[in-house]
């Protein structure tokens, strides 16, 4: 057997771990798309529609992470180091378990999702996730550093707004809201939500970590 027909075995085909993080986290960012749908809408017939749609795609995320983990027991040879490949494939189920987390507290507690808090934060998961999928799509060849870095460079930033507005979210349902059920429940609401951001920065740091050890 030749040099090339070995090398053929032990290399992944058809960059299956970079298809499978584009599809993965094309899912992530219409998750978030829908979660702003539904803090936008009032009807809570309406929203219960939406978060089945979340659901649904929270699935088929647990489904791609659970073919990343099989792959890398098929395949010698990844593209890159496999405790990234790892934990970057469940850092992005945790985004997706945390936009459905959110939607589903919403109805759950039958909050009215136009709270500014809950408006805002829905906002910055989006924008968050969209980073995220610029960050992973730049990692097929990892030539265009430029954008890769500023793409995490607004996780971070988001992050840290999102920190902003948790606190100051809180501090206003404390001194506003007399009720001490509805504080509960939309503090748990701005807890995932912000969580939700966290998570987005958590996959920011595992690219990081393969453009410093690959770039």
């Amino acid at each position: 057997m030749g040099l090339n027909s070995i090398l053929n075995i032990f290399t992944p085909k058809n960059k299956l771990f970079y298809d499978l993080f584009e599809k993965m986290v094309d899912r992530v960012v219409e998750m978030s798309g829908q979660l702003k749908e539904v803090v936008a809408e009032k009807d809570y017939d309406k929203r219960s529609q939406i978060i089945i749609n979340i659901e649904n795609l929270e699935h088929v995320c647990d489904d791609i992470t659970h073919n990343i983990f099989t792959e890398l027991g098929r395949n010698f040879i990844t593209p890159f180091d496999r405790e990234d490949i790892h934990t970057l494939a469940s850092s992005l189920d945790d985004i997706a378990d945390y936009v459905y987390g959110s939607s589903k507290r919403i109805n759950f507690y039958n909050v009215d999702p136009s709270d500014a808090g809950i408006q805002k934060m829905a906002d910055l998961i989006h924008t968050g996730s969209q980073h995220v999928r610029n960050a992973v799509y730049c990692l097929r060849n990892m030539r265009d550093l430029k954008k890769m870095t500023e793409a995490l460079v607004r996780i971070n930033d988001i992050e840290n707004e999102a920190d902003d507005i948790f606190d100051m979210s809180i501090e206003k349902l404390f001194a506003q809201e007399a009720d001490a059920k509805e504080v509960i429940k939309k503090r748990e609401i701005y807890q995932i939500m912000e969580i939700a951001t966290d998570k987005c920065e958590d996959a920011g740091n595992v690219i990081e970590s393969i453009i410093i050890k690959y770039a």
